[in-house]
């Protein structure tokens, strides 16, 4: 069975409407365990009165991301879990989406397998798995190079991020949890992807499982709107950075190939730094 594990955290009408759509599902073969973070919103009350079939783990606040889904994920193991999901609450999942994440998994069981993401509010495809390209530090878009009759199927990347990614619970017997002492917030999932896939571990993006996203309400996308230095310092340094250099070099550190691992720290950080007063300049210019 597929359990799905979601930290929250005071985003009751966003946790609301992804319960719901996961109640709505095709296939009712999973269940969900939701890491409460301290929400102080009726997020708790909620669950507890509208979703009872929900497992609601609480907890205090200051857990972030990794280390609330590794409780999750532990508590999911101890309960026997074949396959462990991460999902976020601001996501949207299609009617069919665990039904045809069950589909590839039947063909590919030891395979970690993504979701395919589109805007909730425009339903136009923004994500489709990226190949992390060590060479050259870039990220390069699957989507970008698969027309779009052929927007079907498995299509298979080296590196992915948590919302929406279907995991075997072998991987986390054979490398572990979540770093949540180096990441605790973004970062981790991509590293625990390029744990599993240099540990031999094929990663897909499923075209078929589809989820709606807002691609304009994440922190990280926030950082980079109305820019400022005060956000600027925050993008670099701060915990919901997602140019954050202390993490960017540990997960160098740890997962770059040794020959390319100096260019590709050296590119990333000389982006992260520069890449977000380039962006505001040509903000300034277009207004």
């Amino acid at each position: 069975m597929i359990y799905i594990i979601t930290p929250v955290f005071n985003r009751m009408d966003l946790t609301k409407n992804y319960l719901i759509a996961l109640r709505n599902q095709t296939n009712k073969n999973f269940k969900i365990i939701i890491v409460d973070d301290g929400s102080t919103d009726g997020t708790v009350d909620l669950i507890e009165s509208c979703f009872p079939e929900v497992i609601l783990l609480k907890k205090k606040g200051n857990l972030w991301w990794a280390e609330a889904t590794n409780i999750g994920v532990k508590h999911a193991l101890k309960e026997g879990a074949s396959y462990i999901m991460t999902l976020n609450d601001d996501t949207i999942p299609f009617k069919d989406y665990i039904e045809k994440m069950y589909y590839w998994i039947e063909k590919e069981k030891n395979a970690l397998l993504g979701a395919f993401a589109v805007d909730v509010h425009t339903n136009k495809a923004v994500f489709g798995g990226e190949l992390l390209n060590w060479r050259s530090g870039k990220y390069e878009n699957v989507l970008n190079g698969i027309a779009l009759e052929e927007r079907y199927g498995l299509k298979e990347v080296n590196v992915f991020p948590g919302r929406g990614l279907l995991i075997p619970t072998k991987v986390f017997q054979d490398i572990g949890f979540y770093d949540s002492k180096n990441f605790p917030q973004t970062v981790s999932d991509l590293d625990f992807t390029c744990r599993a896939y240099s540990a031999g571990y094929k990663i897909y993006c499923n075209y078929d499982a589809k989820i709606k996203i807002y691609t304009n309400e994440s922190a990280t996308i926030s950082l980079r709107e109305n820019k400022s230095l005060k956000k600027y310092f925050q993008h670099l340094f701060g915990i919901k950075g997602g140019g954050n250099l202390k993490w960017f070099i540990i997960f160098s550190l740890k997962n770059a190939p040794k020959k390319y691992l100096i260019f590709y720290m050296f590119r990333g950080i000389l982006a992260r730094v520069l890449g977000y007063p380039r962006d505001w300049i040509k903000d300034l210019v277009r207004k």
